[in-house]
């Protein structure tokens, strides 16, 4: 092995992948066998992690629950550590102290970053307080997530004694996997990891849910339910545009496109904003196009190119940025009935991981990055990207591609 192959491998997060060797006369016990589920185990986690990824497969949404419903397996510590309800004089629980924050996980699928599948079957309903660590109570925004778990079920005696055993009470026979569900006050960290194959994975849990504005003793209301914060299932989470400060397909006047376009304004220019930070060194002269096409009643469709370049960021000072505005620099003049179209070539701007933006405009669904209300109107039907978690972003996650979109220009 060479010392470049050795550096490469170095630190990889695998323990060494050892199966039993089957001979005449050998004499097997039960830490044998259990080696040998480790190693299927470890290859099955191996092969998730590396060539497929980490992350929600399906279902598993946050959702208001209903009443007076509380089926979530709490974890030992957390139930130790439950205060005690406020009670009346008579002992029952007054309408006034009940708390009633409470939300419910549908039944799904994922996989954490270490390979381990965590299946929720049934859903559950999670009481928010009580599943809230006691010194991190003093907040009005939580965070809902699940982790993989296993527990010994299905007591079993031995038919023979082990001589080192103090007693000959049963053992568990079989090893039941589950999930935990777990409730924090401070925010989750990210996974900022390029390669989720070969470096260590630090954080279990799966985060599916942020909410906000909680009133211990209200219902959780579906506007506070915040499904942002979850990992869609893959390698890698693609950076994609979130945002624009125009309406795809909208009709502007001349004036509104002029100063959309920053023709005549220093602080106007056309914005796009990204879910992550991208290089602002991939942000050249040509990544951006801005093409007009004439239009009127009379002679149209002739085509021109409008100069431009990015106000912001300045390359120099920042090397990343969230979000870059782009200003016209020339002096051409639109008409009655022209068609700006806006091209982004995402395929050229990268992102930390040196991986390119995954910018297809899927729908023209980009929302505006909302100024007032006209520039936040819906575009109809498919509110929901096929995921069923909003709002609308580019990308079908084969990353690159190009961002297309375009407006309308009128007189008056």
């Amino acid at each position: 092995m060479t010392g470049t192959e050795t550096s490469r491998t170095e630190g990889f997060d695998a323990p060494p992948l050892r199966r039993l060797r089957y001979f005449h006369g050998q004499m097997l016990g039960a830490r044998d066998f259990q080696r040998e589920q480790d190693y299927h185990r470890e290859k099955l986690r191996l092969r998730m992690r590396c060539l497929l990824g980490y992350g929600v497969v399906c279902g598993l949404h946050v959702e208001p629950a209903p009443r007076e419903e509380d089926d979530c397996p709490p974890d030992a510590a957390e139930e130790s550590a439950r205060p005690e309800a406020s009670v009346e004089e008579g002992g029952a629980e007054t309408e006034h102290t009940r708390r009633r924050a409470k939300a419910r996980i549908t039944p799904g699928l994922a996989v954490d970053c270490a390979g381990n599948e965590v299946v929720v079957r049934g859903g559950c309903v999670i009481d928010l307080w009580k599943a809230l660590p006691p010194h991190e109570r003093d907040t009005d925004t939580v965070w809902v997530g699940i982790e993989y778990a296993e527990r010994p079920v299905e007591p079993t005696r031995a038919v023979y004694n082990d001589a080192c055993a103090d007693t000959s009470d049963c053992e568990f026979g079989w090893t039941e996997e589950c999930y935990k569900v777990r409730v924090t006050g401070c925010e989750p960290p990210v996974d900022e990891r390029c390669d989720t194959c070969c470096s260590a994975c630090e954080h279990k849990v799966l985060w599916l849910a942020r909410i906000t504005c909680v009133d211990w003793y209200e219902p959780v209301r579906r506007d506070q339910i915040h499904m942002n914060v979850r990992r869609p299932f893959g390698r890698h989470l693609p950076t994609v545009i979130t945002g624009i400060n125009w309406i795809h397909g909208h009709t502007y006047t001349i004036d509104e496109a002029k100063a959309l376009l920053g023709t005549q304004d220093e602080d106007g220019g056309l914005v796009v904003r990204f879910s992550a930070d991208v290089r602002s060194d991939t942000l050249r002269p040509g990544v951006v196009e801005v093409q007009v096409i004439e239009g009127g009643s009379g002679r149209n469709a002739s085509t021109w190119y409008m100069g431009g370049t990015f106000a912001e960021p300045d390359a120099e000072c920042d090397e990343f940025t969230r979000q870059f505005r782009y200003r016209q620099t020339t002096r051409e003049t639109l008409q009655d009935g022209d068609r700006v179209l806006i091209t982004v070539r995402a395929a050229f701007i990268l992102d930390r991981c040196c991986r390119p933006v995954d910018g297809t405009h899927v729908g023209g669904r980009v929302p505006t990055i909302a100024t007032d209300a006209t520039r936040s109107a819906a575009h109809g039907g498919c509110d929901l990207p096929p995921s069923g978690i909003g709002p609308w972003t580019s990308g079908t996650g084969a990353g690159g591609d190009v961002f297309e979109s375009w407006f309308f220009v009128k007189e008056r």
